[in-house]
């Protein structure tokens, strides 16, 4: 436990941003479930274009890195991609 009250104040301050972005990195976590979910249904569109967005604003807050962002987009694209092939497949 920190003795210097800057310190002090900069765990309080780092207990509220971890707070803040795990709210965040959940809400990324579930918009791709639902937009993997939502991959065989018609509101595929919407649910991809909502995780795609939360996606970009947490990398432009700064939450997660650009890259990374882009990342997580790409691997929804693909994921969402191979489920509507498997569906249309088993068609």
């Amino acid at each position: 436990m920190p003795q210097i009250k800057s310190n002090i104040k900069t765990m309080k301050t780092d207990a509220k941003k971890r707070a803040a972005h795990a709210a965040v990195r959940s809400r990324i976590h579930g918009a791709v479930k639902k937009a993997v979910a939502a991959a065989t249904t018609d509101q595929k569109d919407i649910a991809l274009r909502e995780a795609q967005s939360v996606i970009d604003t947490a990398a432009r807050k700064g939450i997660i890195h650009k890259n990374a962002a882009a990342r997580k987009k790409s691997r929804l694209n693909a994921s969402v991609n191979a489920a509507i092939a498997a569906d249309s497949a088993a068609k």
